[in-house]
């Protein structure tokens, strides 16, 4: 079986070369605390049987340059991919994300609320000024990665509706508490809608992890949904997170496994 992990992040020992900018000026604890650079990502990935890492921009760290992660990937496309932020409400937002794709090979596209606040992480996702990214998204044909909590599902139907040949994925799947997973099952009839199961779920979830992951595959599909570690927002080992995931997901069947450890990343995300 392959694994692929979705969602991790790289930081680069050299500040000079790619400065921290990070749109709230705080910068996370884990880039001070658990910093990886890619030489050192790409020692996990093996070390744990990974065969493929999708490199998402720690926006906590460089905002909305996504040089390091860009730069990681195209000097090792075959184990890397990036996965970039831009400020989806700026004038040149289209711009930007067409810059980062065609000119520097960006996979795909992060979007998050910047302020961090509870009335702006809903309002921000349906704000008209997005709408350009988005078109810029279907015309690139790459998907993307939204952060949002589950309380702000019922503003992606519209979205999903608007740009509907736009692949989307639900990070640690909209953060839904399991008993409250009603908005998470309504945009399951959006065939465009992929959930990014993480060790933040598992961990956060403890012994509810299987029901809640047999309810996602039973309303999604395995094939809709894709494995990523967090590492190293979420402490490692990268081995010991994998060990996690291999142990949740041990009581699914064969061929539903292999989609959410692999197979479906490297549908969103395909090899070069």
């Amino acid at each position: 079986m392959t694994i692929v992990d979705l969602h991790q992040h790289v930081l680069s020992p050299d500040r000079a070369r790619y400065p921290f900018d990070p749109p709230t000026g705080r910068v996370a604890a884990f880039v001070e605390e658990r910093a990886l650079d890619a030489a050192a990502m790409r020692a996990e990935l093996d070390a744990a049987g990974v065969a493929r890492g999708i490199l998402v921009q720690a926006s906590t760290a460089y905002g909305y340059d996504n040089a390091y992660a860009v730069d990681s990937a195209a000097a090792d496309p075959e184990q890397f991919a990036a996965v970039g932020c831009i400020d989806a409400r700026a004038p040149d937002a289209a711009e930007r994300l067409r810059y980062w794709v065609r000119e520097r090979g960006m996979s795909g596209l992060r979007l998050f609320n910047p302020g961090g606040g509870a009335t702006e992480g809903r309002d921000w996702l349906d704000d008209p000024r997005t709408f350009g990214a988005w078109e810029a998204a279907a015309e690139l044909g790459i998907p993307v990665a939204i952060q949002l909590k589950a309380d702000a599902l019922p503003r992606l139907p519209a979205l999903l509706e608007r740009f509907s040949t736009v692949p989307v994925i639900l990070d640690h799947a909209a953060q839904t508490p399991p008993g409250a997973a009603e908005p998470l099952w309504a945009v399951a009839q959006f065939p465009t809608v992929n959930l990014k199961l993480t060790t933040t779920n598992f961990r956060e979830l403890g012994p509810a992890t299987q029901s809640f992951v047999r309810a996602c595959v039973d309303r999604f599909g395995a094939n809709r949904i894709a494995w990523g570690s967090n590492y190293p927002a979420q402490p490692g080992p990268l081995t010991e997170l994998v060990a996690l995931a291999l142990r949740e997901l041990a009581f699914l069947p064969a061929a539903e496994r292999t989609a959410i450890l692999g197979a479906t990343a490297l549908r969103l995300y395909p090899l070069p």
